[in-house]
C-alpha cells in the first residue's frame, strides 16, 4: 500500500465532514498533531443542520447503517460510542407503498421480514427472501473485507480468492436479474434494488455487487441519533476536540500552498497561513482538485467522471401528522425503468415518480415544536449538467412534489406547510458538490474500486482525499470507511484495526 512520503507529524484536514472528522479521530490517536478548517461555523459537511422556527432539519443523510463504524472512530481515541450517542433502531426501517395501494413493511430480523413477505406476497417468495438474505450477507462478507475496507493501488490489489469468490457468488452480474434470481414480486424485487440509486446507476444497470447496499440497511438495520443525524458528526467533532483536534469553524481555505511536489500550508481566504506536513481534502474530490490545488493537473479520471442523478429535497415544517407512516416511507410508482430512463439518461424530471419521505418526528418529537412534525421529501432528479433551469423550475416542482404527496395520501399536506426549504440541484452545485451531484460521481465499473479515483493525488507526495468522491464510495458508511482509509495513508495500516473490527 502506497504512502505519503516525509513528515507526518502535522496534519491540516480541509473539511469536518463525516470523512475528515473519521480520518481526524484515527490521525489523533496515533499521535499526529491535527487540525480542521471548516467553512461552516458547524460539523457536518453535507450531514449538516437547518434550524427554522424551532424546526430542526438534517441537510444531507436521512438514514444510518452500520454504526459499527462510528463506534470503531471513537475507539480510535479510547472512547466509547454509548457516552457520545443515543442510536435508536428504527422500526420498521422502511414502509413501501406500491401504486395497487398495498403496503410493505421492512424488518431488520429475517423472521419478521419473511413473515410480512409472506402476509402480503405469499410464501413462495417469503422462501426467496431468506436465500436473497444469505446472498447479500455472503456479499457483505467477501466485499467489505476486501474491496470495500482496504487501500487499493491498481486493478491488480483485486486478484485473489476472493475476487474468485465474488464472481462465484454473481457479484459481476447486473443487479436487477440478480435479484429476481430471489424474488419473483415486482414489490419485493424494488425495494431491494431501489438502493442502486445511492450508487448512481439503475438497478438494471448496476453490478451485483450494489446489492451490499440492502445488506447494510435492509439487513444490518437501521438507526436514527437522538437529536437528529447532525448528532453524528457533532458527536465526532466533540470528541476530537477531547483529544487534542483543533477544530476551526467559519474559516474558509482559500488553497493548498505548494513548492514542488508537496504541499507545505494551507492558506485561508482571512490570509492565514497553517503549515501542514500532510494535507488532508474532505469536499467534494472534482471540487477540491478545481479551487484548492491551483496549477495542479486534474487527472484525466476525475476530468471524465460520470456523476450521479440529483434530487429535490423539501424541508417541511407542518402541523399536519399522518398515522399510516413511519419514520421512513418509499412510494412507488407505476414506473420503474422509465424512471431510471428519464433521470439518467434523458435527463428529464420523472413522469411517473418514485419518491421517499423521512418524518424525523416520528422517532424524535424534540426536532420540532410541540404537536408538530417535520418532514424530509426526496424526489430523484437529474444532476446540474442537464438543461433544466431550475430558478424557473424551482417553484414550479415544488408545487408538483405537494400535488403528488397529496395524492399519495398525504391530505392537505400544503396548507399544513409553516415553514419550508427546498434544495435544488442548482443549490447543491453552488454548495460546491460537483454536477449538483449529493451522490457524487457514479458507480460504474470504471468508476469503482482502484478505477474511482484514489485518495492520494497523483504528483504530489502528501495531498489525501477522503469523502464520497474517492475510495470506497457514497454513503455514510463508505464516508466513514474513507476516512480511515485517508489515514492510513499517512500513518500506514493500523494494527490494531482488525481486532477492533472483528470484536
Amino acid at each position: 500500500m502506497r504512502t505519503v512520503t516525509g513528515r507526518t507529524d502535522r496534519v491540516v484536514i480541509v473539511g469536518a465532514g463525516l470523512g475528515g472528522l473519521s480520518c481526524a479521530l484515527r490521525l489523533a490517536g496515533a499521535g499526529r498533531d491535527v487540525t480542521i478548517v471548516e467553512r461552516a461555523a458547524v460539523p457536518g459537511g453535507r450531514a449538516g443542520r437547518l434550524d427554522l422556527d424551532g424546526y430542526h432539519f438534517d441537510t444531507g443523510p436521512t438514514v444510518l447503517t452500520m454504526p459499527d463504524l462510528i463506534a470503531d472512530a471513537l475507539d480510535c481515541v479510547g472512547e466509547s460510542m454509548a457516552d457520545w450517542l443515543d442510536l435508536r433502531p428504527v422500526s420498521p426501517l422502511y414502509r413501501a407503498s406500491y401504486p395497487d395501494g398495498s403496503t410493505l413493511d421492512v424488518h431488520a430480523d429475517r423472521a419478521a421480514m419473511a413473515a410480512e413477505i409472506e402476509r402480503v406476497c405469499g410464501r413462495r417468495e417469503a422462501d426467496g427472501y431468506l436465500r436473497f438474505a444469505d446472498f447479500v450477507s455472503a456479499l457483505y462478507r467477501v466485499e467489505m473485507r476486501d474491496f470495500i475496507d482496504r487501500n487499493l493501488d491498481s486493478p491488480a490489489d483485486l486478484l485473489g480468492v476472493n475476487l474468485l469468490r465474488l464472481v462465484g457468488l454473481g457479484g459481476v452480474r447486473r443487479l436487477a436479474p440478480k435479484v429476481a434470481q430471489y424474488l419473483k414480486d415486482p414489490r419485493t424485487q424494488r425495494v431491494f434494488s431501489f438502493q442502486a440509486m445511492y450508487a448512481g446507476l439503475s438497478p438494471h444497470d448496476a453490478l451485483a455487487i450494489y446489492a451490499v447496499i440492502a445488506y447494510m440497511d435492509s439487513v444490518a438495520g437501521v438507526y436514527f441519533p437522538a437529536g437528529g443525524m447532525h448528532a453524528v458528526p457533532t458527536a465526532l467533532a466533540r470528541a476530537a476536540q477531547k483529544h487534542g483536534v483543533d477544530i476551526r469553524y467559519s474559516t474558509t481555505v482559500d488553497h493548498v500552498e505548494l513548492r514542488g511536489d508537496r504541499a507545505t500550508a494551507v492558506v485561508t481566504t482571512d490570509g492565514e497561513r497553517i503549515p501542514a506536513d500532510v494535507v488532508v481534502l474532505n469536499p467534494d474530490l472534482p471540487t477540491a482538485y478545481r479551487d484548492l490545488l491551483p496549477g495542479t493537473p486534474v487527472p484525466r479520471r476525475v476530468r471524465a467522471l460520470d456523476y450521479s442523478p440529483s434530487c429535490f429535497v423539501l424541508h417541511v415544517g407542518s402541523t399536519a401528522a399522518y398515522r399510516k407512516i413511519v419514520h421512513h416511507n418509499i412510494h412507488f410508482g407505476r414506473s420503474w425503468r422509465g424512471v431510471f430512463r428519464e433521470i439518467i439518461r434523458d435527463g428529464s424530471l420523472m413522469s411517473d415518480p418514485s419518491f421517499l419521505v423521512t418524518n424525523p418526528t416520528y422517532s424524535d418529537p424534540s426536532l420540532a415544536p410541540d404537536d408538530r412534525q417535520s418532514y424530509y421529501v426526496l424526489f430523484p432528479t437529474p444532476n446540474a449538467t442537464a438543461p433544466i433551469d431550475w430558478s424557473v423550475v424551482g417553484p414550479r416542482y415544488r408545487d408538483e412534489v405537494v400535488a403528488r404527496l397529496e395524492a399519495a395520501g398525504y391530505r392537505g399536506f400544503g396548507a399544513a406547510i409553516e415553514v419550508e426549504h427546498a434544495v435544488t440541484p442548482a443549490d447543491w452545485e453552488a454548495m460546491g458538490l460537483a454536477a449538483g451531484a449529493p451522490f457524487a460521481s457514479a458507480h460504474t465499473f470504471g468508476q469503482t474500486g482502484p478505477f474511482r479515483p484514489s485518495n492520494l493525488a497523483p504528483g504530489l507526495a502528501n495531498v489525501v482525499f477522503t469523502g464520497s468522491g474517492t475510495q470506497p464510495g457514497v454513503g455514510v458508511p463508505m464516508v466513514l470507511v474513507s476516512g480511515r482509509l485517508a489515514a492510513e495513508r499517512i500513518t500506514g495500516p493500523d494494527p490494531a484495526y482488525r481486532s477492533r473490527a472483528l470484536r
